[in-house]
């Protein structure tokens, strides 16, 4: 710590402060170019959300039992494929009460809703608990390049609204 002036108990030499001697002037300058520095950092630097995978391939028609909910997706795409006599499609595993991921329960033929008891056919369609509407539907269709079914979550289809009967919303076998 520097020497105190005489005469003056308590009181620095003109121009110093107790940071280490530094003039006021450039403590102050620091500072300043240092708090400018980390605001302007911060937007060189932003917040990134790394969105999870949206489209993907998920096999081949062939690969799905007809009359079976496939739950291989679930865990990493959030996706059900179900397949009938007639069409495949994708439901979203969300439930649209709250959004917890129901169940699918193949002894009782539905899927249930841990959170509150919700409860839908395997069409998607809900017929107990809070949920105030069906499941949705992601877009499916058939790669022409190589067969394979492709999922994608980024389109969405509402029974609701009438758009499980636009042809992006199943494959019709």
């Amino acid at each position: 710590m520097p020497a105190r002036a005489a005469g003056s108990p308590g009181r620095l030499p003109e121009g110093l402060t107790g940071l280490g001697g530094l003039p006021e002037r450039e403590v102050a300058r620091v500072a300043l170019s240092g708090g400018l520095a980390s605001v302007l950092g911060r937007f060189m630097f932003p917040n990134v959300l790394f969105e999870p995978v949206q489209k993907f391939k998920a096999g081949f028609v062939a690969d799905y039992a007809v009359g079976e909910v496939d739950e291989r997706w679930k865990d990493k795409f959030g996706i059900w494929i179900v397949r009938t006599e007639e069409v495949v499609y994708a439901l979203i595993s969300v439930c649209t009460h709250l959004g917890c991921t129901p169940n699918w329960l193949p002894t009782q033929n539905k899927f249930k809703c841990p959170c509150h008891g919700s409860g839908y056919y395997k069409s998607g369609v809900n017929f107990e608990g809070p949920t105030p509407r069906p499941l949705e539907r992601a877009k499916i269709s058939i790669d022409i390049a190589d067969g394979q079914i492709v999922v994608d979550k980024s389109k969405q289809f509402h029974q609701e609204r009438g758009e499980w009967t636009d042809p992006e919303s199943f494959i019709k076998l």
